[in-house]
């Protein structure tokens, strides 16, 4: 049986939120509690971010359902708890450390590296995409019927966070063990090989985004978040034809960016 919420502790028996209730459902009230936890490490459940990380790349559908619980117990979609956030902060240091020692940088240049990865790759673009996306799907993607429903900008990041994880993991962890020895290689097999990781790791961001979406049960149309995957494939043939090595350029613009 699914948790629920109580009709009783949500409302004052007409279905509407008490004035108390309703202070406690903003968006500034849920972000305050969030940011707090940051600092309270006891009262994150890390065990519980590691499994929604495990089933990321095996079942990311149960992932998704686990927001489902969320919405019934807590009134909320997006993630109430950072311990994610703070797993994915350090997978990201670790693998930022590791591309700098694959690249043979040095250590204030991998500092550089690890600051441009946090704040612009993951960060900045997360924080531009969930915006876009939260927009998009509030404006055109809501259906007519539940106009009282819309998409949390906390749960439009949480969906990038939760792509971004299997992107992260294929490109600065999988592939570092191909750069040197196979993909950086001006050969036709380096750039199958790397192009072929972008594939996959783009490709999952853009199925765990959409499965994002389509968990929610008030949009409408969201198998539209799909249609990338063309443009994708027709990108990927292009660049083998045209011997255009993805992770080359991205190596390349790293070690520009860091000196």
């Amino acid at each position: 049986m699914l948790p629920t919420t109580s009709v009783n502790s949500r409302s004052q028996g007409n279905g509407v939120l008490s004035p108390r209730d309703a202070a406690r459902h903003t968006a500034g009230a849920k972000r305050y509690k969030y940011l707090r936890r940051l600092f309270h490490f006891r009262q994150m459940d890390f065990e519980f971010a590691l499994w929604q990380m495990l089933y990321l790349f095996t079942s990311p559908q149960r992932v998704y359902r686990n927001f489902h619980y969320r919405k019934q117990t807590k009134d909320q979609w997006a993630r109430d708890d950072p311990a994610f956030l703070v797993l994915l902060s350090i997978w990201l240091c670790v693998s930022t450390v590791g591309f700098g020692f694959v690249l043979d940088m040095g250590f204030f240049e991998t500092i550089k590296l690890l600051l441009w990865v946090v704040f612009i790759d993951c960060v900045g673009v997360g924080l531009l995409i969930a915006t876009l996306m939260w927009f998009i799907s509030n404006k055109y993607l809501v259906k007519q019927q539940n106009r009282d429903y819309d998409v949390e900008w906390g749960y439009a990041f949480d969906v990038h966070l939760n792509a971004f994880y299997p992107l992260l993991v294929i490109l600065h962890f999988i592939q570092l063990f191909f750069i040197n020895y196979v993909i950086i290689s001006d050969s036709v097999i380096g750039c199958f090989v790397g192009n072929t990781l972008w594939l996959i790791a783009i490709g999952y961001y853009i199925y765990v985004t959409f499965l994002g979406y389509s968990a929610l049960p008030f949009l409408k149309n969201t198998a539209i978040l799909l249609y990338p995957f063309a443009l994708l494939i027709m990108l990927y043939l292009i660049s083998l034809a045209c011997g255009w090595n993805f992770t080359k350029m991205l190596c390349s613009f790293y070690k520009y960016r860091v000196r």
